[in-house]
């Protein structure tokens, strides 16, 4: 059984409820998920993890068993500045007004956006295969387009995504993942049933694709607002990627995330794919341990 020694905990926000566990003891750790998966994607390393810290594992709004809002024309709902608010709530919550943060794909934008309006709170970030969205998008070209399809996708006016998915959100969710008909190997048989099970939810699929929405809209303002303000990460900052992805082969991954922060930045490729912490979960508790002590 997965978490085996977490709890699983429904916790009231002011925007709605959020599925999570939590579980160990030591010094507060939230982690955050990616796209399309839930808080099951960090099974691997919790165990471990838990023997040093309190590790709190939220879905994100939109995600898993999470509060779903519904799509707006504005899709500030999906802000991700709303849903670093939903994480300051879920760390009060538990008693944690500062706390260590690490974040995977669409955990860590919201992460990142944490770190910015937040510096109070954030003592260490680590964000697993991603660049700032404002990067992805300023940087943007054919490679992007047909590697990062489903950002251009996702982001098409409400309803249209949303039907062709729910037609067939098994075959989806695996064709998205795996580029194979078959569920990546990697994915434990429990972690894939959660996401499955999420991914037949109609309006999961909405919150995803307002996610998504948000990026290509709103949260690019807040991004060039940030930007203009000279607003940068206060706290230091791990990078990781996946050696066997995009991000370390199109980018330097570290030299840009120093553009975006004003601590140091550290960190390096993992020998997996997009999914760290499920394809090597071992790899990334090396970094966790060091990084965050």
């Amino acid at each position: 059984m997965l978490f085996a020694d977490f709890t699983l905990e429904t916790v009231a926000v002011k925007a709605g409820l959020m599925r999570l566990r939590h579980g160990g003891s030591g010094p507060p750790l939230l982690l955050l998920h990616g796209n399309p998966q839930s808080h099951m994607m960090w099974h691997g390393v919790v165990p471990r993890l838990a023997q040093h810290f309190t590790v709190i594992c939220p879905d994100l709004r939109g995600y898993g068993g999470s509060f779903k809002p519904p799509a707006t024309p504005d899709h500030a709902p999906y802000a991700k500045t709303e849903m670093a608010v939903d994480m300051v709530e879920v760390m009060r919550h538990f008693g944690h007004e500062r706390f260590f943060v690490g974040g995977h794909d669409r955990g860590a934008r919201v992460a990142h956006r944490l770190a910015l309006d937040h510096p109070q709170r954030v003592i260490k970030l680590a964000v697993l295969d991603i660049l700032p969205t404002i990067e992805h998008f300023e940087r943007a070209d054919m490679a992007f387009g047909l590697g990062y399809y489903h950002w251009f996708w996702f982001a098409q006016p409400h309803p249209f995504p949303e039907v062709l998915i729910n037609q067939a959100p098994e075959a989806w969710f695996t064709a998205h993942t795996s580029r194979e008909p078959k569920p990546a190997s990697f994915f434990h048989p429990e972690a894939l049933a959660d996401y499955l099970a999420a991914a037949r939810q109609p309006n999961t699929i909405t919150g995803m694709c307002e996610d998504y929405r948000a990026a290509a809209s709103i949260d690019l303002e807040h991004d060039r607002a940030s930007r203009a303000a000279g607003v940068k990460v206060e706290c230091p900052i791990l990078v990781l990627w996946g050696g066997k992805g995009k991000i370390g082969q199109w980018y330097a991954p570290l030299e840009i995330w120093r553009g975006y922060c004003a601590a140091e930045v550290t960190g390096g490729a993992i020998d997996s794919g997009h999914y760290l912490a499920e394809e090597r979960p071992e790899q990334v508790l090396q970094h966790f341990a060091a990084f965050f002590g």
